[in-house]
């Protein structure tokens, strides 16, 4: 017995420590992105991603936080290369998990980022195409609050250029703040992010 149970601790103990390292790795990382040093972030993010090579969420986050980066980047070819990163770990992670509705909102907001840098160039080409993200992710997962509040934030923001009321798309924010009040965190470092900024998109409302 004493036999296998040490037999059991030698072939355990390397799994548990790579998952000490993901873990601590993947904290980190957070961390770094949090303080604002997203290049920091970015590259453990990827080392991490190197590591872990059938697991998304790595490479969701060097996509998120290249993304968010990109709205502050003014020079189209600084941010051409960011979101270029961003999309090749994107297309990695969908291979890895397809039809996954975070990383469908994640691709909708990468195009986002190119629609807010120059409208003009971008908007007939890439908002049709987030329309229809949002449709399959809503049809994925009509109770992920990340897919409801994205997609209404999408429908307030095509309403805004059109001219026309975001009131209607209300009532969606303040259902993905109720559906943010339910959800339940069921794998570690899965995305979570969103409620705080409903909150604000609902204050605009009011």
């Amino acid at each position: 017995m004493k036999i296998v149970l040490l037999l059991l601790g030698i072939l355990i103990s390397p799994l548990m420590n790579a998952q000490s390292q993901y873990e601590t790795g993947m904290e980190k990382a957070f961390e770094l992105w949090k303080a604002n040093e997203v290049e920091e972030a970015s590259n453990l993010f990827e080392r991490i991603a190197r590591v872990e090579t059938k697991n998304w969420l790595p490479k969701y986050y060097i996509a998120n936080v290249n993304i968010l980066a990109g709205f502050k980047v003014k020079d189209e070819g600084v941010l051409k290369l960011r979101l270029d990163k961003a999309q090749k770990y994107l297309d990695e992670a969908k291979l890895l998990s397809p039809k996954n509705p975070e990383i469908l909102v994640m691709q909708a907001l990468l195009n986002t980022v190119y629609i807010a840098f120059d409208g003009s160039k971008y908007v007939m080409t890439l908002a049709p195409k987030n329309t229809a993200i949002y449709e399959e992710a809503l049809l994925l997962a009509p109770n992920n609050p990340r897919v409801v509040l994205s997609k209404a934030e999408w429908g307030m923001g095509s309403a805004k250029f059109f001219g026309q009321s975001t009131a209607p798309y209300c009532k969606d924010i303040e259902r993905a703040l109720r559906l943010f009040e339910k959800e339940e965190i069921k794998e570690q470092f899965q995305p979570s992010w969103g409620k705080s900024h409903a909150e604000e998109v609902l204050q605009q409302c009011k």
